[in-house]
């Protein structure tokens, strides 16, 4: 996932992001409130950990922002205050979590994996039909067509491109993929995900001219349209 950590404690920062791209994570790191507005306006982010205590522009400021522009990225603070009317004061300002420090990389983790999955399953347009570009799909009746023309797909080309069109022009990683179209457990090392992205590639685009489905070569897959 691409995440985007504000934290003016270096050492802290440093950790966090080696630790989050050891997991295949893209970690953006602004040491400011200013400089993280700045990295967030340009480009769309997964998630966002941000302290409170920031030089510049405090977190709870920044929260409000970057919530302003943008109802659906989770927000996960992080602060030395640990009282409940400052959990309260973070919560009304926008955040979807709240850790305080000190804390363990393995919890962090948790959370995040906890506020991915949410923001993916809560993301449902209004009548449960995603839709991208020419292709439709109806969380109902599990139906899906291209340009009007009904694709056949088993429960687990359904799961897979549902996350793919939920997550369109985002580049998703193989362990992103596994882990919420299969399980936290699943083997990226077996080539499940690249036959299954075959079986969709062949029913999604194989018989019209525009390909959505595209491999980002050394990140993962993507749907997007053609520049």
């Amino acid at each position: 996932m691409n995440i985007l950590l504000v934290e003016d404690e270096r050492k802290i920062a440093d950790s966090l992001q080696k630790g989050l791209q050891e997991l295949g994570h893209e970690v953006s790191v602004g040491y400011d409130g200013k400089i993280g507005e700045k990295l967030f306006n340009q480009q769309p982010f997964d998630l966002v950990i941000l302290d409170i205590n920031l030089p510049g522009i405090n977190g709870l400021e920044l929260c409000a922002r970057i919530r302003s522009r943008n109802k659906h990225v989770p927000v996960l603070m992080l602060t030395t205050f640990g009282s409940v009317p400052d959990k309260i004061e973070g919560f009304n300002a926008g955040a979807d979590d709240y850790m305080v420090k000190p804390f363990s990389f393995d919890e962090l983790i948790v959370r995040i994996r906890a506020l991915l999955k949410r923001s993916t399953s809560d993301n449902i347009p209004v009548g449960n039909v995603l839709h991208f570009s020419d292709l439709e799909m109806n969380l109902d009746t599990k139906e899906v067509s291209r340009s009007g023309k009904k694709i056949a797909l088993t429960a687990k080309e359904f799961q897979l491109l549902e996350y793919l069109m939920r997550n369109s022009k985002r580049v998703l990683s193989r362990a992103a993929i596994g882990e919420n179209v299969w399980d936290i457990d699943f083997d990226t090392n077996t080539n499940t995900i690249d036959v299954y992205i075959n079986y969709l590639r062949k029913k999604i685009d194989k018989d019209f001219p525009v390909k959505l489905i595209h491999t980002q070569v050394g990140f993962g897959y993507v749907m997007k349209e053609p520049n």
